[in-house]
Formats: C-alpha cells, sequence, structure tokens
C-alpha cells in the first residue's frame, strides 16, 4: 500500500471515494477539491492506494478554528472523512492514514485530532475506538425556521 497526499483535484481516485462517501454533485465535489489542494496549510487529504495503483481509502482533515465539541485546544485537526473501499477493510488502511493525519496535524503545530460521526453510524463508533479516539460527548442538534 502507498499513501499519496492529494495536490490538486484531478488527484487519481479522490473524486471516486468522495462518490462512495457523500452524494453530494460532482461540480460542488470538484469545488471544494480544488480548494482543499489550493489550502495546505488549512487541509490535508490523503489516499491510500494498492500496490497496482487502485484508490483504496481516503481521509481528508481541516485545521478548524471555531468550538470543537470535545476539544481541548484550538486550533484543532478535524476528521473530515475516511472511507475505505469494503473489499480493503480490516487490512489497518484506515490505522495507517489516521496516522498520516496525524503527522500532518503534528507539522502544522496542532495538539488534537477532534472526529465525529452520527449518532446511529455504531460502525463508525467502533472504528474510532480502534483507532484510539475516545468519545467525548453526544448531542443531537434542532433547529426552528422563523418564518
Amino acid at each position: 500500500m502507498v499513501i499519496e497526499r492529494c495536490t490538486h483535484a484531478a488527484q487519481a481516485g479522490w473524486l471516486e471515494l468522495r462518490a462512495e462517501l457523500w452524494s453530494a454533485p460532482r461540480e460542488d465535489e470538484l469545488t471544494e477539491m480544488a480548494a482543499m489542494a489550493a489550502a495546505p496549510q488549512r487541509y490535508g487529504a490523503f489516499i491510500a492506494y494498492s500496490e497496482q495503483g487502485e484508490p483504496l481509502a481516503l481521509a481528508e482533515v481541516a485545521r478548524r478554528v471555531d468550538y470543537v465539541n470535545g476539544a481541548h485546544s484550538s486550533p484543532v485537526a478535524f476528521l473530515e472523512a475516511l472511507y475505505v473501499v469494503p473489499h480493503a477493510r480490516g487490512r489497518g488502511i484506515a490505522t495507517a492514514l489516521v496516522a498520516q493525519v496525524c503527522r500532518w496535524a503534528k507539522e502544522q503545530g496542532l495538539r488534537e485530532l477532534a472526529s465525529d460521526a452520527a449518532l446511529d453510524n455504531v460502525t463508525s463508533h467502533g472504528v474510532h475506538m480502534a483507532l484510539g479516539f475516545e468519545e467525548t460527548e453526544r448531542v443531537v442538534f434542532y433547529r426552528k425556521p422563523l418564518d
């Protein structure tokens, strides 16, 4: 396995892995990816490839300066995305990607890596715990339209 940093929106596999994770329009994804690649001190995106060059997994991290639930410092590195294609799961790829994300965060002078998961995504909860995260709180967000 080889891990590469995404340096441009046309990085092999980046768009495809994001499409498997989210369902945003292609144009929106490409715009966001270009913005991330243009701000390497604020964002990091990494792809794990097989020895044959197949994109297997994606991790994206952002430097957040706003309040991050459960964090003790600011700014903080925030794991925005972590995805491993189904046939490659259970091989330590997520662990290797998160280690790369942690190196990036330390290079930026950050002291913590935070993340989140939906309350019903118990698979993600287990992955986070296996990766060394600790749960800090659970929250349900509400809104009220002001029409």
